[in-house]
């Protein structure tokens, strides 16, 4: 039998395009009317989000590969200028579907419910002079406008802010002409003002930061005439330099590079549509910029600041029922002999994330605790978690804490909790140079009787409360010798820089996992070589590794049933005959960001479940500090299996299928089938109040 070319482009889709693709599933939720409408509008506005971190990251990475003469390629054997190329289109009609939508379907719904963006045009007598005094009292004082010429040359534009080229004629007060200005909007004021309720039209009325601005802008300019006002905004490269090899303080390096962040080099111009071809050819020429970087946009150049509405609205019925995270059972007062009793596993948000912040805090309490061990990654700028922690390290405790100061755009909020927490006595480190510690885990040390007793949370979210309400993101609770002696080597690791030791159940990034997970994998496919029952499911948020690609293509073509919930990047593809045709993968997108990592083997009638903080990628299992733990109470690995996968494989409401050409499709419920809405289900099973 002639042996088959797993590393044929072809079975390989771009990982950069299938981001893309995953964005457009997040704005087709802002399409779906079925859903509550201020949600339909976050939606919109996560979409914005998304895409410009995807500019930031993604497309500042690969124009920095096409400047440096780059022709490397991937599995996929696309050029990066190639790239660049698709994702240009991709985007591009992205935009014009979220302004189509925007404008068309989601502001005249609004407006039905008495929520009103009112135009300078719809401005009474009332409304234009509150907005006068305010743009007097709130604006004028803090705007400075720059005229451009020889002594006031072209202003550095902060990353992502809200700015005006104002076109001029005339002289300014030292008889100068004047052509063309710039005003840059504050970024410490909101981009929407509610009108007072006693000159509003309607039951709510909104104006725009920029409409304000627009109206008032001559104001900025005495004696000369304001031929056009047009709002842009620039996207800048926002990753990091830090050359971690020659630098002897990291968190010092970082401080220092993050001011720059917001001056990076220019790689998006987004400018209103009815700027005169001449100005934007003058802006795309001073940020070096062509017309495939330009995006010219019927409406505000930032969508992403109106996911504020929502929250100044007091519109429950145009949200999402409010809920009250759940409780297992056995949830005790006190989580030390509640967890002797048994293993918990809490799945957030159905469930509560008050035990893991309630656990830092009893240590802190508790005379017999000696010491607490814990990795952050993020937390956010407020974190109770941290707050205990700070508690726990003045109590006396043992107190180390590995935080992550490269997590992306978390670096500054890190250094200042990393700050706190030495501040208040802790031992703090920051990984492992060239590896993020991305590991969610925590370990109290706690002396019972003779002997010291290990309590573990391992995670496969960050410890972060308010991400824990919106993310999906399983925590387990456990006092297992075995699994508590492979916390203790991880942290031994992370702070003393000692060698890797020989794990007793769990799998660790970047020495076992990826090994760990291919040989079984191997397994499966080897079971279903000799007849016997072969079954993988996996939930991941990406899956880019090409080794765990061509193993799971390997064993599709020995015959293994491989069912992959990708909520992502997926760059297999599935449904190739003779290779990949036993390989389904979909992706659920809903109310909450999916972000569970699990995966199930079927070892032959003995099954093997896993969680994880990592998913399928080369810098998860390769370049990352990761934990893999086993979930090995018979109930708790029979919730995972049913609730956590087959009730995924089972949605046929919020998923959406990966066909063989790289599309996806959005499963409905054909007639006469139930409707399945996995996370609507866990939130009436496990939730209080839904």
């Amino acid at each position: 039998m002639e042996e088959i070319d797993l590393n044929r482009p072809d079975l390989y889709i771009n990982r950069e395009l299938s981001l893309l693709a995953f964005h457009r599933r997040v704005l087709a939720q802002a399409k779906d009317t079925s859903k509550p409408l201020l949600e339909r509008l976050r939606f919109l506005c996560i979409a914005s989000s998304n895409l410009d971190e995807f500019y930031e990251v993604r497309v500042a990475g690969l124009k920095e590969q096409v400047q440096f003469g780059s022709v490397q390629s991937g599995a996929d054997n696309l050029s990066p200028q190639e790239i660049l190329n698709r994702i240009s289109v991709a985007a591009h009609d992205f935009v014009d579907e979220q302004y189509r939508l925007l404008n068309n379907e989601i502001i005249p719904s609004l407006e039905k419910e008495n929520i009103y963006f009112l135009k300078r045009d719809q401005w009474n007598d009332a409304q234009n002079g509150w907005i006068r005094d305010f743009f007097n009292n709130e604006l004028l004082p803090i705007l400075s406008p720059i005229g451009l010429d020889p002594a006031h040359p072209f202003p550095r534009i902060l990353n992502k802010s809200l700015n005006f080229i104002v076109s001029l004629k005339g002289k300014d007060a030292f008889g100068r002409d004047i052509n063309m200005a710039v005003v840059q909007a504050p970024r410490a004021l909101p981009r929407l003002i509610e009108i007072p309720a006693d000159i509003a039209q309607h039951p709510q009325d909104f104006v725009f930061l920029s409409s304000i601005i627009h109206a008032h802008v001559a104001d900025l300019f005495p004696g000369m005439e304001v031929l056009g006002c047009y709002q842009f905004r620039l996207t800048r490269n926002s990753d990091l330099f830090v050359d971690e090899e020659e630098v002897d303080d990291l968190l010092r390096a970082l401080e220092g590079e993050l001011p720059g962040r917001r001056y990076g080099d220019s790689v998006r111009l987004e400018v209103a549509d009815n700027c005169p071809e001449k100005i934007v050819n003058y802006l795309l020429k001073k940020f070096e910029l062509g017309q495939k970087e330009l995006f010219q946009v019927n409406g505000p150049v930032n969508l992403g600041r109106l996911i504020a509405i929502p929250d100044m609205l007091d519109r429950p019925e145009l949200k999402y029922p409010s809920f009250t995270p759940g409780l297992p059972a056995n949830v005790g007062r006190n989580l030390f002999s509640t967890i002797r009793e048994g293993d918990i596993l809490l799945h957030h948000p159905f469930q509560s994330f008050t035990p893991v912040i309630d656990f830092v805090r009893q240590a802190a309490a508790d005379p017999q605790v000696l010491a607490i061990k814990q990795t952050l990654y993020r937390t956010g700028p407020d974190s109770v978690l941290v707050d205990a922690l700070v508690d726990a390290a003045k109590a006396g405790k043992e107190v180390t804490v590995v935080v992550e100061l490269r997590a992306r755009f978390d670096e500054e909020a890190n250094i200042r909790l990393a700050n706190r927490l030495q501040e208040a006595g802790a031992h703090v480190v920051y990984g492992v140079v060239g590896f993020k510690t991305h590991a969610k885990i925590m370990m109290i040390i706690r002396r019972e009787g003779k002997k010291l007793r290990r309590y573990v949370h391992l995670g496969t979210g960050n410890y972060h409360a308010k991400t824990a309400r919106i993310y999906t993101d399983y925590g387990l609770f456990t006092c297992d010798e075995d699994i508590g002696e492979d916390v203790h080597k991880i942290f031994m690791q992370l702070t003393s820089l000692g060698r890797s030791a020989k794990m007793r159940k769990m799998l660790q990034a970047p020495f076992t996992l990826h090994s760990g997970m291919i040989e079984r994998i191997a397994r499966e496919a080897e079971n279903a070589t000799q007849g016997k029952p072969a079954h993988i499911i996996v939930k991941v948020n990406a899956l880019t590794e090409e080794a765990i690609i061509r193993a799971l293509y390997r064993a599709s073509i020995a015959g293994v049933k491989i069912e992959l919930i990708v909520r992502g990047i997926c760059c297999l593809r599935p449904g190739v005959a003779g290779i990949s045709e036993n390989i389904h993968v979909r992706s659920v997108v809903g109310r909450f960001l999916e972000h569970t990592r699990c995966f199930y083997f079927h070892n032959n009638g003995n099954p093997e479940v896993f969680c994880a903080s990592a998913d399928w990628m080369d810098r998860n299992l390769l370049k990352r500090v990761e934990e893999c733990f086993p979930i090995e109470n018979p109930v708790l690995k029979a919730r995972v299996i049913e609730q956590g996968l087959k009730l995924y494989l089972a949605d046929n409401t919020q998923a959406w299928v990966l066909d063989s050409e790289g599309s996806y499709n959005w499963l409905k419920p054909v007639e006469g089938e139930t409707p399945i809405s996995a996370q609507q289900t866990l939130l009436l099973s496990l939730a209080e109040k839904s």
